[in-house]
This record gives structure tokens, sequence and C-alpha cells, in this order.
């Protein structure tokens, strides 16, 4: 008896990508196996949108690391009303508002060079998951900075129901010179824990995206965090010694990279 599922010629290049191609044919439909998976990344996506982030547990787990830590909320309520009105998710609630202008005026507050803010985004699942290790990894490099560069880092702000905009009000209330942005990605069918950064000189409430930079598909199946780390470091330092983030400011960082070695021998072919 003949198999009832029609395999497809290009089967073998699904090892190169998580697309789906090659998924082959039950009479006029899918086979069961694919269809099955669909589903469930397509119940992964919703999921990520709608888990609410956990902020405690992260902050525990940055402070745990030596980061000092930060909770922001935005204007929007809950989940419900943050998917409804994106505006509400670009501005500080009254009291996050308030408890940051504190922090940002106290005596002991030292201006810092950077602020990180983790925000949930569209997908906490992608906050809860990457923003650690991609912090750890761009820490080890601004403290290697620290013999001719040195490095203000302020407290990671942890920012629940938050757009990517919610950073600028967070530095501008810290008296930030950069805000990093590390926050969720609309999630896809593959990829429902997609971290991205936006970056920012001088925030202050009502710059567009013009003015940022932007890493995104920040994950181990992605962009792994060593390279995204590497990048922002690279964004980072240009930032400051321009003064100026967005279309002004290039990513070259692809050529400071060691080149791998049979790179260097096909080029050299």
């Amino acid at each position: 008896m003949s198999d009832a599922v029609e395999k497809n010629p290009w089967a073998g290049l699904k090892a190169f990508t998580n697309a789906r191609i090659a998924l082959g044919r039950a009479g006029n439909g899918l086979p069961t196996a694919p269809l099955l998976a669909f589903n469930l990344s397509h119940a992964q996506a919703r999921d990520a949108v709608h888990q609410p982030l956990d902020a405690q547990t992260l902050r525990a787990q940055l402070e745990a690391e030596g980061f000092a830590t930060l909770g922001a909320e935005s204007a929007a309520s809950d989940r419900q009303h943050y998917l409804r009105r994106p505006d509400l998710g670009r501005r500080l609630s009254d009291e996050s508002r308030e408890a940051l202008a504190q922090v940002g005026a106290s005596a002991t507050h030292e201006a810092p060079d950077v602020v990180f803010v983790v925000g949930d985004g569209l997908s906490a699942f992608a906050a809860a998951k990457q923003a650690l290790p991609l912090l750890q990894a761009v820490r080890r490099r601004l403290q290697d900075d620290a013999g001719t560069n040195e490095w203000r880092i302020g407290p990671v702000v942890v920012a629940r129901q938050a757009r990517v905009a919610l950073g600028d009000e967070i530095g501008e209330l810290l008296g930030a010179k950069l805000v990093a942005m590390l926050i969720g990605e609309r999630p896809g069918l593959s990829s429902p824990d997609s971290l991205g950064v936006y970056l920012t000189w001088a925030p202050k409430v009502g710059c567009h995206d013009a003015l940022r930079n932007c890493i995104s598909n920040v994950r181990p199946e992605g962009l792994p965090y060593e390279a995204a780390a590497h990048k922002l470091h690279y964004l980072l330092t240009h930032a400051r010694r321009l003064g100026l983030t967005g279309v002004g400011l290039k990513d070259d960082s692809d050529a400071t990279l060691p080149q791998a070695p049979d790179v260097a021998r096909v080029e050299a072919v």
C-alpha cells in the first residue's frame, strides 16, 4: 500500500530555514503533522501577545546578576487597553512618572550614559527569555571600555505594557544620554520570542523613529546574544562619540567582526 502523503522535492532545503516550505500534500490539503505544527505556532504567537510579563521575577533575576533595577508601568492599565490603545503604552502612568522623577532628582543620582529598559511589548516571552543574557553580554563589553571610555550604566528599568517610545520618557526623567529599549517584537509563526533593541540618543518625549537605531530578532535561533551585543556596543560607542542616533548613525559593526578563515579563503580566490 502506497504512502498517501506526497513528498515535496524541496524537502532537503528545510534544514536551512524555519520557513514553512516543502510541507508535502495529502489529497487537496496539508498532511496532519505540518497542520498541527502550524496550529501550535499560531497558539504560541497568540500566547506571546497576551501573556503578562512577570516583572518581579525578571527584576529578581537581574538583581541576582548584579544589575540595579527599577519598575515602571505605562498608562495602559491592562493588556486589553494596551492592545487597543497604542498611545497609552508610549507614556508612563502618573505613579511611575512621579517615582522615576524622584529618582532622577535625588542628590545621590548620577546622570547615566546609558539606561537599559526592558519592556514586554508584543511578546512578554521575549523579554523574559532574551533580555538578561543580552544585558550580560553587552555589560561585559562596556566594562572592557573602562580603561579609555568608561560608561556610567543606570539602573535597568523593567516596564510593563510598554511600547518603544516609553523608553524616551524614562531616559529623560533619569537624565540619560542614551536609552536602549529591549522589547518583545510582534511574534511570527516561527518566532514567538524575538527581542528587538531600539537605541535613542538624548531621549525625551516626542522623539520619532528616524532618531533611533534598531537591532531585531535577538534570540538564539536568530541573532545570537554575542552578535547582538557586538552590534549594540558598536552603536552605543559611536552614538556617544557623534552625539546622535538614527539615520545619521550607520551600523558598520559587521566590518569589525573577526573574519572567519573560510570566508577569507573564498574572498582570496
